[in-house]
């Protein structure tokens, strides 16, 4: 993510994200940077979702495996 790598390199970086509507299919472009500001194109709302991980229960060789 943007943030990670503006972080460790000093810099403002943005990425892009470019999908579709799981439950439409309508198209959808998100766009995250350095800051963690966002903006969604075309007003669409999008939810997002991150799993929770326990890391003290973590057995898989890094946090990436557990996503």
């Amino acid at each position: 993510m943007p943030f990670v790598q503006g972080h460790l390199w000093k810099k403002s970086l943005a990425v892009t994200i470019t999908t579709l509507c799981a439950h439409c299919a309508r198209p959808l472009q998100l766009e995250v940077d350095s800051q963690l500001r966002y903006r969604v194109a075309d007003g669409a709302a999008p939810l997002i979702a991150v799993p929770i991980v326990d890391f003290a229960k973590l057995k898989d060789p890094s946090i990436i495996h557990a996503f």
